[in-house]
C-alpha cells in the first residue's frame, strides 16, 4: 500500500517558497537600482551601478548560504544518517535502526525511505536468525544418526559378535540411514518450496479418494498398535496440486499413528462447510500444551521430546508451506494428555 505523505521535501510549497525568496531579493536590488538613478549624474550615476552590482552580489551570496544550510538540513544530514545505518547493515549490524526526521503528521520522502530501511533491517534480522538456528538445527540433526551410523558399523566389525546383535546392529544402522535419507528429502523440498521452486498444478480431483488411499497406506501401522480408525470422509472436489496435497495428509496421518497411544483412536473427517473443503484428522495422543501449539509448525520444533527419535521436526513445517502455497489455512487445537485436532481449509473449485 502506498503511504500518503503530508508534506514533501520537492512539495509546490517549495517552489512556491523559493520563488517569492528569489523574486523579493531581485525586486529590492532593482528597487535599490532606482532609488540610486535619483542621485546625480555623471560619476554617481557609474557608482550608483557599482553599488547595485555590489548588492546584487552580497544578496545572491546570503540566498546561497540561506540555501546551503537549507540543503544541508533538509537533505544532507538524512543522507548521512540513511548512508551511516546502510554501511553498519552490509557489516552485519542487523540491529541498525533510523529515527524519523519528523512525527507522523508532517512526513516526507525521506521518512518513507527511513521507514523501509528500518523495515528491511527488521526482516533481514530475523532471516539471519533464521538461517542460524536453520544451520544448527541440520548439524545437530545430522550428527544424530552420523553418530548412530558410526557407532554400530564399528560394532558389526566385531568378528566375535553374536549373530543376533548383528543382525540389531543392522537393523538399526538401516534405520538411522532412511532417517537421514529422509531428513534430506524434507529439506530439499522445503528449500524448493520455500524458494518457490515447485510450481503448484492444480487441477480438479476428488480429494475424498485421495484421502482414503493415503490412509490405508498406513494400515500396517496402526494395525500393529491397535489403532481404531473412524473415517466420515465425504466426496469433494477440489481444484488443486495432488500430489503436494499428498504430502499434509501423509504427514498429518504419520503423526496421529505415532503419537497415538495403542489401543487409541484416530478420526478422520471431510466436509464441505461454507464453500470449504474441511479436513480434519484426531488423535487421542498425548496432545500438548498450548505454548507448543503456537509453535509446532516452525521447522525442526520438536514439542514432544520423547518421539524426536522417530522425526526431523520438519514434517508440519512441509506441511504448512504446502497448505500455503494451495491458498489454505491449518490451525491445530489440542489438549495434553487427550490428543490433537488438525484442521485443513482448502477453498477454491469445490463440489
Amino acid at each position: 500500500m502506498k503511504q500518503p505523505y503530508s508534506r514533501s521535501i520537492f512539495s509546490i510549497w517549495s517552489y512556491l517558497i523559493f520563488f517569492v525568496t528569489v523574486s523579493f531579493l531581485v525586486s529590492c536590488s532593482f528597487l535599490m537600482f532606482i532609488l540610486t538613478m535619483d542621485l546625480e549624474l555623471g560619476e554617481e550615476i557609474t557608482r550608483s551601478a557599482r553599488l547595485t552590482f555590489m548588492n546584487v552580489l552580497i544578496l545572491s551570496l546570503i540566498c546561497t548560504v540561506i540555501d546551503g544550510f537549507r540543503r544541508k538540513y533538509t537533505v544532507e544530514r538524512p543522507v548521512k544518517r540513511i548512508l551511516s545505518a546502510a554501511e553498519r547493515l552490509t557489516r552485519g549490524d542487523f540491529s541498525a535502526r533510523i529515527e524519523p526526521l519528523h512525527g507522523l503528521n508532517r512526513t516526507n520522502e525521506f521518512d518513507a525511505i527511513i521507514g523501509h530501511f528500518n523495515t528491511m533491517a527488521e526482516e533481514l534480522g530475523g532471516i539471519e536468525t533464521l538461517r542460524a538456528d536453520f544451520i544448527a538445527n541440520v548439524s545437530h540433526e545430522l550428527k544424530t544418526p552420523l553418530s548412530v551410523i558410526q557407532n554400530y558399523s564399528a560394532m558389526l566389525q566385531d568378528p566375535g559378535l553374536e549373530e543376533e546383535k548383528r543382525i540389531g546392529c543392522a537393523k538399526t544402522v538401516t534405520a538411522a540411514a532412511v532417517r537421514l535419507s529422509e531428513l534430506i528429502t524434507n529439506i530439499l523440498k522445503l528449500n524448493k518450496l520455500e524458494n518457490q521452486q515447485i510450481y503448484p498444478e492444480a487441477r480438479k480431483y476428488n480429494l475424498g479418494e485421495q484421502l482414503r488411499e493415503c490412509l490405508l497406506a498406513f494400515e500396517d501401522a496402526w494395525e500393529a498398535k491397535g489403532i481404531a480408525i473412524r473415517a466420515e470422509i465425504n466426496d469433494v472436489t477440489v481444484r488443486a496440486d495432488e500430489e503436494l496435497l499428498t504430502l499434509v495428509w501423509n504427514n498429518l496421518f504419520s503423526n496421529a499413528v505415532k503419537f497415538t497411544e495403542p489401543g487409541g483412536r484416530i478420526t478422520v473427517s471431510l466436509d464441505l462447510v461454507n464453500g470449504s473443503a474441511v479436513v480434519r484428522v484426531s488423535d487421542t495422543g498425548c496432545g500438548m500444551p498450548p505454548d507448543v501449539a503456537r509453535r509446532i509448525f516452525e521447522k525442526f520444533y520438536q514439542g514432544d521430546k520423547s518421539h524426536a527419535t522417530q522425526g526431523n521436526g520438519l514434517g508440519l513445517a512441509l506441511v504448512k508451506r504446502v497448505v500455503d502455497i494451495a491458498g489454505g489455512e491449518i490451525s491445530v487445537d489440542s489438549v495434553p494428555g487427550q490428543g490433537s485436532t488438525f484442521t485443513v481449509k482448502l477453498r477454491g473449485d469445490l463440489h
